[in-house]
């Protein structure tokens, strides 16, 4: 029989390797969405004014924050608060069911367009109101790469399906002739929350990749193969790809180019590589109809000058709200992001609406009472 002291150590050892299988199964298992903390700020609002009181998508919050902030120095008695916490969280606080106290919002945000199952959850109806547009950027952290890095569509969804594990992999390089790709693994930075921007990515991919659709398909969270970085928001992948060698990752490209970061130029439907910038953006939407629930989706945009992966991304707004003070600024707010705001967008990385999108969703924002 053992001793008691050999039992102690066969216990320990036991307790020891459970601990450890648990740890690395954490490394590859799917993200839980989290039900992010209500933000605590402190926002001043004058006698007798109104405060806007939004949530959600961290793509455009660059953008937003810009909009909001001038909006409120050229309208002092209304004040626009927004946390940028994910898409998910922007719906779950838009949709307003179960909420803490600080959680409750005037309009949420989203990549990601609202389902017809969720908007029939929002008792005072919910309008969706495309306000930008944007790109979801590959960057990279090669930090000695001569060149701009060209990603065919087949070297792409390889690396993000885990199908191609190293930079020198002959399907990258096949792309990037003269350029010395280094024997280094791929190590990808995804997100850990719900996220509009990754629905974005997902649906592209599901697009163009029999194996995405048949694995995947498009999802704002995603069990990712093999062992993703993953962080929160657009700003969290950003970093992760910054501190990473060898790294690439899916991210808004204003994020990108705010954290100076290269980016990709990805192989368009008509076989030509084109780069993340305002104006492949403008090119992919240009002649796109707009349905009259204003929910659009471009997941594969035809066009030469097109880049591959471009969304729009839209404010949710209540059809109905209870003070009539609180309907009519919300709805001066946003025809000024809509006609004013849109000259901010392109400095800042997104494209501006196209003209025929502007008077559609100025025709729904009048219908907020």
């Amino acid at each position: 029989m053992a001793s008691s002291a050999e039992s102690c150590a066969r216990l320990v050892g036991a307790l020891l390797a459970a601990t450890a299988a648990l740890l690395l199964s954490g490394c590859t298992a799917q993200a839980v969405p989290r039900k992010e903390p209500a933000v605590r700020r402190t926002v001043v609002v004058p006698p007798g004014g109104t405060l806007i009181d939004g949530a959600g998508a961290t793509f455009p919050a660059a953008l937003y924050e810009t909009w909001f902030r001038t909006y409120t120095s050229n309208h002092p008695a209304r004040v626009v608060a927004y946390d940028p916490v994910g898409s998910g969280e922007g719906i779950r606080r838009f949709i307003g069911a179960n909420l803490a106290d600080g959680e409750r919002v005037d309009f949420g945000a989203s990549d990601a367009a609202m389902r017809d199952d969720e908007i029939a959850a929002v008792p005072a109806g919910a309008l969706l109101l495309p306000v930008t547009a944007g790109s979801v950027a590959l960057a990279y952290h090669l930090p000695d790469l001569p060149a701009e890095l060209r990603l065919s569509r087949e070297a792409y969804t390889g690396i993000f399906l885990g199908t191609i594990t190293r930079w020198n992999d002959p399907r990258i390089a096949r792309t990037n002739p003269g350029i010395v790709l280094p024997n280094l693994t791929i190590a990808t930075a995804v997100r850990q929350d719900s996220s509009g921007t990754t629905f974005a990515f997902t649906k592209h991919l599901d697009a163009i990749s029999d194996a995405w659709r048949a694995q995947y398909g498009p999802s704002t969270l995603v069990n990712w193969p093999g062992s993703a970085m993953r962080a929160t928001g657009n700003e969290g992948v950003a970093a992760r790809i910054r501190q990473s060698i060898g790294s690439i990752g899916y991210v808004g490209y204003e994020f990108a180019r705010k954290a100076g970061l290269q980016t990709a130029r990805l192989e368009n439907r008509v076989g030509r590589f084109a780069a993340p910038d305002t104006t492949s953006v403008a090119a992919a939407l240009t002649g796109v109809p707009l349905p009259d629930n204003l929910r659009l989706y471009v997941p594969d945009p035809a066009g030469a000058d097109s880049y591959p992966i471009v969304t729009l991304t839209w404010v949710l707004l209540y059809r109905h709200y209870d003070d009539p003070r609180k309907a009519e600024a919300i709805r001066d707010l946003f025809r000024w992001c809509l006609i004013d705001g849109q000259q901010y967008a392109e400095g800042l990385g997104y494209a501006p609406l196209p003209a025929s999108v502007v008077r559609q969703s100025m025709v729904a924002l009048d219908r907020i009472r």
